[in-house]
């Protein structure tokens, strides 16, 4: 054998050895991790997780038509986070800005399963929610879904994903947390019973860790307060999906004080939501270090809007910027505004 050969032989199996344990350390950075993505529907609601090992799950898809702008915009947080497929789609409910992006996203997008509440109850149709889920049953035949009760989990290695909320009910206790009595129940007013599907929203508590992360989707009030009065089953959470985006019809004080979050994100329109008395309890409440908003909420005033720099849109719609969590078990987080790319840390408790 030449010599030449064999020392270019020898070159390449010790490049070889010395590239492959970075090759394992930068994949095992990267598992070490779970990403959230807060995509921009205007207005509606599409947020993205994906686990340390990979897993996936979205929830809701954002709003149809547009030229399939929204299930573009989920294609994007997916290239970002380096995969191909969804393993979870979650629908909170029927409304059109949730559901109505299913059709387009599977056109683009491999998808395991559906889960959902089970049958739409808004029969009045003057919104067309009735007209929205006859489409989200058309788009998913063939496809794997599954109905969720309160109790339910959905499976992603790493993460404990519990169904606190689904057509109208709700958990009483989450496993590993124990119930305690909430101070905030007493002072709370009555809020409206509520006939439309927000109220069947079913929403979830994510757990990585130390870390947790709760989306209860367009939950209102009454059902708000039911979840967590007299006792709160779920403690206290480092992220929050402001409830509703940002609506007055929900953000109760009795859940917002009581799950204390470290960081607040709203997913509002330019136009839609970010009232200014849902947007002040959220501000208010006791521990929260910043509230993030996808939009500057344009009917509102400067008092009731976040400071530029934590706003992924400040103005009108169409820019389509997200805002992207990256969180450690240890209960450290980021929160990166995608438009200036600046990245603001969150220590461990």
């Amino acid at each position: 054998m030449p010599t030449r050969f064999v020392a270019a032989l020898t070159c390449l199996l010790a490049l070889a050895l010395v590239c492959a344990p970075r090759r394992a350390t930068a994949q095992a950075q990267v598992r070490d991790r779970l990403l959230i993505y807060f995509i921009d529907v205007e207005g509606g609601q599409s947020t993205l997780l994906v686990g340390p090992s990979g897993s996936s799950l979205l929830v809701d898809t954002g709003w149809p038509g547009n030229n399939g702008r929204d299930a573009n915009r989920i294609l994007a947080a997916m290239h970002d986070a380096g995969i191909q497929r969804i393993d979870h789609v979650l629908l909170t409910h029927y409304h059109v800005d949730h559901a109505g992006g299913v059709p387009e996203l599977v056109k683009r997008v491999e998808v395991e399963e559906f889960l959902d509440h089970g049958a739409n109850r808004e029969t009045d149709n003057t919104i067309g929610t009735e007209a929205v889920y006859e489409a989200y049953l058309k788009a998913i035949a063939g496809h794997t879904r599954r109905i969720v009760h309160p109790g339910d989990t959905i499976a992603m290695a790493g993460l404990s994903v519990v169904v606190l909320t689904a057509d109208g009910e709700h958990i009483s206790t989450v496993p590993g947390i124990k119930p305690v009595p909430n101070p905030y129940c007493a002072p709370e007013h009555a809020w409206p019973a509520d006939a439309t599907e927000n109220a069947r929203s079913a929403g979830i508590l994510v757990t990585f860790g130390a870390f947790k992360f709760l989306d209860l989707g367009d939950l209102t009030g009454q059902k708000e307060v039911a979840l967590v009065c007299p006792l709160n089953p779920i403690g206290t959470v480092d992220l929050y999906l402001v409830t509703h985006h940002g609506m007055d019809l929900s953000n109760s004080r009795a859940i917002v004080d009581a799950i204390r979050p470290r960081v607040a994100i709203m997913n509002n329109g330019a136009h839609k939501a970010g009232m200014p008395a849902a947007w002040q309890i959220v501000h208010d409440s006791p521990g929260l270090v910043d509230l993030w908003q996808l939009h500057t909420a344009e009917g509102s005033d400067a008092a009731h809007n976040s400071p530029e720099a934590l706003i992924a849109n400040p103005k009108g719609d169409g820019d389509g910027h997200y805002l992207k969590v990256v969180a450690w078990a240890s209960g450290r987080f980021s929160v990166t505004n995608t438009r200036t790319g600046q990245t603001k840390e969150y220590p461990q408790k």
